[in-house]
Protein backbone atom coordinates (compact mmCIF):
# COMPACT_ATOMS: atom_id res chain seq x y z
CA UNK A 1 0.00 0.00 0.00
CA UNK A 2 0.97 3.51 -1.07
CA UNK A 3 2.10 5.83 1.85
CA UNK A 4 0.26 8.56 0.15
CA UNK A 5 -1.98 7.71 -2.63
CA UNK A 6 -2.42 11.13 -3.74
CA UNK A 7 1.08 12.90 -4.40
CA UNK A 8 0.14 16.72 -5.33
CA UNK A 9 2.69 18.14 -7.48
CA UNK A 10 3.70 21.67 -7.99
CA UNK A 11 5.41 22.29 -11.60
CA UNK A 12 7.49 25.30 -11.62
CA UNK A 13 11.03 24.47 -9.63
CA UNK A 14 9.25 21.41 -8.37
CA UNK A 15 9.13 18.62 -11.46
CA UNK A 16 10.84 21.32 -14.14
CA UNK A 17 13.37 23.66 -13.86
CA UNK A 18 11.87 26.65 -15.15
CA UNK A 19 12.43 29.75 -12.67
CA UNK A 20 15.84 30.23 -14.21
CA UNK A 21 15.20 29.56 -17.87
CA UNK A 22 11.87 30.95 -18.63
CA UNK A 23 9.76 32.48 -16.26
CA UNK A 24 12.31 34.80 -14.74
CA UNK A 25 13.92 35.93 -18.19
CA UNK A 26 10.21 36.38 -19.77
CA UNK A 27 9.52 38.84 -16.51
CA UNK A 28 12.42 40.99 -17.49
CA UNK A 29 11.22 40.73 -20.85
CA UNK A 30 7.30 41.57 -20.06
CA UNK A 31 8.71 44.36 -16.83
CA UNK A 32 10.75 46.09 -19.49
CA UNK A 33 7.61 46.42 -21.82
CA UNK A 34 5.02 47.51 -19.12
CA UNK A 35 7.28 49.71 -16.85
CA UNK A 36 10.54 50.88 -18.56
CA UNK A 37 13.37 51.35 -16.56
CA UNK A 38 12.32 49.27 -13.69
CA UNK A 39 14.50 46.79 -12.66
CA UNK A 40 14.53 43.01 -10.99
CA UNK A 41 17.18 40.62 -9.95
CA UNK A 42 16.87 36.93 -9.58
CA UNK A 43 17.12 37.11 -6.30
CA UNK A 44 14.03 39.65 -5.67
CA UNK A 45 11.64 37.58 -8.34
CA UNK A 46 12.15 34.23 -6.00
CA UNK A 47 11.68 36.37 -3.37
CA UNK A 48 8.60 38.16 -4.40
CA UNK A 49 7.05 34.93 -5.78
CA UNK A 50 8.04 32.55 -2.24
CA UNK A 51 6.46 35.48 0.26
CA UNK A 52 3.20 36.60 -1.54
CA UNK A 53 2.51 34.69 -5.02
CA UNK A 54 3.34 36.13 -8.68
CA UNK A 55 0.04 37.93 -9.11
CA UNK A 56 0.24 40.12 -5.94
CA UNK A 57 4.14 40.94 -6.44
CA UNK A 58 3.53 42.41 -9.93
CA UNK A 59 0.45 44.51 -8.73
CA UNK A 60 2.09 45.22 -4.71
CA UNK A 61 5.59 46.04 -5.84
CA UNK A 62 5.16 47.00 -10.06
CA UNK A 63 1.62 48.29 -10.19
CA UNK A 64 0.98 46.14 -12.56
CA UNK A 65 -3.24 46.78 -12.94
CA UNK A 66 -5.52 43.37 -13.98
CA UNK A 67 -5.40 44.22 -17.89
CA UNK A 68 -1.38 44.26 -17.96
CA UNK A 69 -1.77 40.77 -15.68
CA UNK A 70 -4.39 39.21 -18.43
CA UNK A 71 -1.34 40.52 -21.00
CA UNK A 72 1.57 39.36 -18.97
CA UNK A 73 0.12 35.77 -18.94
CA UNK A 74 -1.10 35.83 -22.84
CA UNK A 75 2.51 37.03 -23.84
CA UNK A 76 4.18 34.04 -21.11
CA UNK A 77 1.83 31.36 -22.87
CA UNK A 78 3.17 32.28 -26.28
CA UNK A 79 6.72 32.43 -24.88
CA UNK A 80 6.94 29.43 -23.09
CA UNK A 81 5.08 27.24 -26.09
CA UNK A 82 9.06 27.57 -27.80
CA UNK A 83 11.06 27.05 -24.22
CA UNK A 84 10.48 24.13 -22.66
CA UNK A 85 12.07 23.58 -19.57
CA UNK A 86 13.74 20.77 -18.87
CA UNK A 87 12.97 18.29 -15.30
CA UNK A 88 15.02 17.69 -12.51
CA UNK A 89 16.68 14.24 -12.38
CA UNK A 90 15.37 11.72 -11.02
CA UNK A 91 12.11 13.30 -10.43
CA UNK A 92 10.83 11.11 -13.36
CA UNK A 93 11.74 8.19 -10.96
CA UNK A 94 8.58 9.39 -8.09
CA UNK A 95 6.56 9.80 -10.97
CA UNK A 96 6.58 6.91 -12.85
CA UNK A 97 6.58 5.23 -9.82
CA UNK A 98 3.70 6.37 -7.86
CA UNK A 99 1.85 5.50 -10.99
CA UNK A 100 2.98 2.37 -11.70
CA UNK A 101 1.84 1.59 -8.41
CA UNK A 102 -1.26 2.79 -8.34
CA UNK A 103 -1.22 6.21 -6.93
CA UNK A 104 -2.75 9.31 -8.05
CA UNK A 105 -0.62 12.30 -9.51
CA UNK A 106 -1.79 15.44 -9.01
CA UNK A 107 -0.41 19.18 -10.17
CA UNK A 108 -1.46 21.91 -8.29
CA UNK A 109 0.56 24.75 -9.72
CA UNK A 110 0.64 28.71 -10.95
CA UNK A 111 1.31 27.06 -13.98
CA UNK A 112 -1.36 26.72 -17.17
CA UNK A 113 -2.53 23.36 -17.88
CA UNK A 114 -1.56 23.78 -21.91
CA UNK A 115 2.25 23.79 -20.59
CA UNK A 116 1.73 21.47 -17.79
CA UNK A 117 0.26 18.37 -19.91
CA UNK A 118 3.19 19.59 -22.97
CA UNK A 119 5.82 18.83 -19.98
CA UNK A 120 4.38 15.68 -19.00
CA UNK A 121 3.77 13.82 -22.16
CA UNK A 122 7.56 15.01 -23.17
CA UNK A 123 9.27 14.42 -20.64
CA UNK A 124 7.38 11.19 -18.92
CA UNK A 125 5.02 10.03 -21.63
CA UNK A 126 2.14 10.02 -19.27
CA UNK A 127 -0.66 12.84 -18.24
CA UNK A 128 -1.49 13.99 -14.54
CA UNK A 129 -4.61 12.50 -13.02
CA UNK A 130 -5.89 16.34 -12.13
CA UNK A 131 -4.29 19.68 -12.83
CA UNK A 132 -5.18 22.93 -10.95
CA UNK A 133 -3.67 25.65 -12.72
CA UNK A 134 -3.32 28.95 -13.28
CA UNK A 135 -6.13 28.55 -15.69
CA UNK A 136 -8.56 28.56 -12.68
CA UNK A 137 -10.07 32.09 -11.46
CA UNK A 138 -7.07 33.41 -8.89
CA UNK A 139 -9.30 33.25 -5.62
CA UNK A 140 -9.21 29.46 -6.49
CA UNK A 141 -5.99 28.62 -7.14
CA UNK A 142 -3.10 27.83 -4.95
CA UNK A 143 -3.21 29.31 -1.91
CA UNK A 144 -6.69 28.53 -1.67
CA UNK A 145 -7.58 25.55 -0.03
CA UNK A 146 -9.91 24.39 -3.40
CA UNK A 147 -7.22 22.40 -5.06
CA UNK A 148 -7.02 19.99 -2.02
CA UNK A 149 -10.79 19.77 -1.66
CA UNK A 150 -11.49 19.23 -5.06
CA UNK A 151 -9.08 16.13 -4.80
CA UNK A 152 -10.58 15.18 -1.58
CA UNK A 153 -14.13 15.51 -2.85
CA UNK A 154 -13.46 13.70 -6.11
CA UNK A 155 -11.54 10.53 -4.48
CA UNK A 156 -13.27 10.32 -1.20
CA UNK A 157 -9.67 10.45 0.34
CA UNK A 158 -8.75 11.80 3.66
CA UNK A 159 -6.29 14.62 4.08
CA UNK A 160 -3.59 12.19 5.46
CA UNK A 161 -3.86 10.13 2.54
CA UNK A 162 -2.30 13.23 0.28
CA UNK A 163 1.57 14.66 0.29
CA UNK A 164 1.92 18.41 -1.15
CA UNK A 165 5.32 18.20 -2.55
CA UNK A 166 6.18 22.09 -3.31
CA UNK A 167 9.40 24.50 -3.52
CA UNK A 168 7.17 27.72 -2.51
CA UNK A 169 5.39 28.67 0.83
CA UNK A 170 1.63 29.04 -0.71
CA UNK A 171 1.62 25.55 -0.83
CA UNK A 172 2.22 25.60 3.17
CA UNK A 173 -0.78 28.21 2.93
CA UNK A 174 -3.20 25.64 1.55
CA UNK A 175 -2.50 22.84 2.82
CA UNK A 176 -2.41 23.32 6.81
CA UNK A 177 -5.81 24.74 6.87
CA UNK A 178 -7.16 21.18 6.04
CA UNK A 179 -4.33 19.01 7.46
CA UNK A 180 -2.72 17.63 4.79
CA UNK A 181 1.25 17.22 4.84
CA UNK A 182 3.99 19.28 2.95
CA UNK A 183 7.09 17.97 2.01
CA UNK A 184 9.81 20.94 0.68
CA UNK A 185 11.06 20.07 -2.89
CA UNK A 186 14.82 21.39 -1.44
CA UNK A 187 16.57 20.93 -4.69
CA UNK A 188 14.14 23.77 -6.43
CA UNK A 189 15.31 26.25 -3.69
CA UNK A 190 18.72 25.47 -3.64
CA UNK A 191 20.18 29.01 -4.19
CA UNK A 192 18.64 30.71 -1.83
CA UNK A 193 19.57 29.31 1.58
CA UNK A 194 17.48 31.36 3.28
CA UNK A 195 13.79 30.53 1.83
CA UNK A 196 15.19 27.06 2.01
CA UNK A 197 15.64 27.54 5.64
CA UNK A 198 11.75 29.33 5.98
CA UNK A 199 10.48 26.18 4.54
CA UNK A 200 11.95 23.52 6.41
CA UNK A 201 10.70 25.24 9.57
CA UNK A 202 7.11 25.16 8.42
CA UNK A 203 6.76 21.98 6.10
CA UNK A 204 6.42 18.52 7.57
CA UNK A 205 9.15 17.04 5.19
CA UNK A 206 12.11 17.91 3.79
CA UNK A 207 14.17 16.59 0.87
CA UNK A 208 17.57 17.88 -1.09
CA UNK A 209 16.65 15.60 -4.09
CA UNK A 210 14.31 13.71 -5.84
CA UNK A 211 15.95 10.90 -5.06
CA UNK A 212 15.43 11.55 -1.35
CA UNK A 213 11.59 11.94 -2.00
CA UNK A 214 11.42 8.62 -3.94
CA UNK A 215 13.28 6.94 -0.98
CA UNK A 216 10.88 8.18 1.44
CA UNK A 217 7.36 7.14 -0.42
CA UNK A 218 8.38 3.96 -1.92
CA UNK A 219 11.23 2.29 -0.07
CA UNK A 220 9.37 0.78 3.13
CA UNK A 221 6.46 -0.84 0.57
CA UNK A 222 6.93 -4.44 0.91
CA UNK A 223 7.70 -6.54 -2.13
CA UNK A 224 8.44 -3.29 -4.04
CA UNK A 225 11.62 -2.87 -5.98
Amino acid sequence: MLKYPYLVLDHDDTVVQSEKTVNFPYFVHILNKFRPGATITMEEYAHGCFHIGFAEMCREKYGFTDQELVEEYKGWKEYIRNHIPAPFPGIERVIHRQKELGGKICVVSHSCQENITRDYLAHFGILPDDIFGWDLPEELRKPSSYPLQQIMKKYSCRPDELLVVDDMKLAHQMAAPLGVSVAFAGWGRAEFPELSRQMKEICNFSFDSPEQLEHFLFDDLTGVI
